[in-house]
């Protein structure tokens, strides 16, 4: 059999893929993998089939459709207070994944160094690692419900740091940054010049009447900043794969050449939709209502079981403690609940470098409230 010299040798199936599959075997209730059971709004469906009616079926432009990103940088400008160029700064991608591998690719050279805070996201490293690059991880602080700490992001920069990459609201934890951390990061970008990917692709899911905070709303930080936001997971559409990355306009033109190479263009039907869809804001501004009735819901469920839910302020992902429940190591766990008590978590330990235990599993609870009765119904006998 012909060996192959991998350059990604430590990347196999990723937690999600298999906790999936697993929950497929058992018929279990997935609460693992991160996407809704339900469908998207029947007037985003009527837009789509109208576009295709309509003719839009062939190429888009490489940057993406222009009333989309006009549609974009008009609605950043509304919510955070900046005005980004839609013409030189906003692109539209095939998913929020493509557009971190993309902006990975077209600022880090072999040699850089790239923060990256843990538990992450498990696409991150690999766009580092393709680019050359050596990933330094800083841990959250999950003693104080994630919070990141700054000093220890300081501390890890040295002179081949290129690019910090961020994620708030923070999946799993559901952590948001507050005017503080912007602060901070603010003096770290000042005193050292690296720059900033940040993951802002649960934005229109933050809970209790808070803002979210983008590094777009700080214009220090937006001036180094590729800042990522996603449709699939504001309009429960994550099979269309369609999302944006806006930038100033240097680190656009760089991260353009790579998405050029990558995909070219995206789904041009699909963006004629959400143009048109983008026009009422309510679509998104009813998002957190949505959700939180759906956290609230679910939480008073966990709280009922022997598993401890943690602070969620965003996201539809919830963490819970189940060392009143098991010993175990986290993966061990989840495999045990979806094998005995038919409902798919994800182990946290997972989305670090190195698996660190803390027996703590994450839930999906963006699904229909009957999914999720099932699921705490069969949690109760955990």
């Amino acid at each position: 059999m012909m060996q192959v010299d991998s350059k990604l040798p430590q990347v196999g199936t990723t937690v999600f893929t298999v906790m999936s599959a697993l929950a497929a075997q058992h018929g279990a209730v997935n609460l693992g993998q991160g996407f809704p059971d339900f469908d998207c709004d029947p007037r985003l469906q009527q837009f789509l089939a109208e576009s295709v009616a309509a003719g839009h079926n062939q190429y888009a432009p490489l940057a993406g459709v222009a009333a989309l990103r006009e549609a974009v940088a008009a609605k950043v400008a509304r919510l955070y207070g900046h005005s980004y160029d839609a013409e030189r700064e906003v692109t539209v991608t095939a998913g929020a994944t493509q557009a971190i591998m993309a902006a990975v690719l077209a600022v880090v050279r072999p040699g850089d160094e790239v923060i990256v805070l843990e538990p992450t996201y498990d696409s991150y490293v690999p766009s580092i690692l393709l680019a050359g690059g050596t990933p330094v991880y800083v841990p959250l602080d999950h003693a104080r419900d994630y919070a990141p700490d700054w000093d220890r992001v300081r501390a890890a920069i040295s002179s081949r740091t290129r690019l910090i990459m961020l994620n708030f609201p923070h999946n799993p934890s559901g952590r948001c940054l507050d005017a503080d951390d912007l602060a901070a990061l603010e003096a770290i970008v000042r005193d050292s010049g690296v720059l900033l990917l940040s993951d802002e692709v649960y934005e229109h899911i933050v809970f209790d009447g808070r803002p979210h905070v983008s590094l777009a709303g700080s214009a220090e930080l937006a001036e180094r900043t590729f800042v990522v936001s996603s449709f699939g997971k504001t309009f429960h559409i994550t099979g269309w794969k369609v999302a944006t990355c806006c930038a100033p306009a240097p680190l656009t033109a760089e991260m353009r050449k790579v998405h050029q190479f990558m995909v070219f263009a995206v789904n041009t039907p699909a963006q004629h939709a959400l143009a048109r869809f983008l026009a009422d804001p309510a679509h998104y501004e009813t998002l957190p209502a949505f959700y939180q009735a759906k956290r609230d819901l679910f939480v008073a469920g966990l709280r009922q079981t022997r598993l401890r839910p943690l602070p969620c302020a965003a996201t539809y992902f919830v963490l819970a403690d189940y060392r009143e429940v098991s010993a175990e190591p986290e993966a061990q766990f989840a495999q045990r609940l979806v094998r005995e008590y038919r409902v798919a978590a994800i182990p946290v330990a997972g989305l670090y470098a190195r698996p660190f235990d803390n027996h703590i599993v994450r839930f999906c609870f963006a699904k229909k409230d009957a999914t999720l009765h099932t699921a705490l119904e069969r949690l109760s006998g955990v």
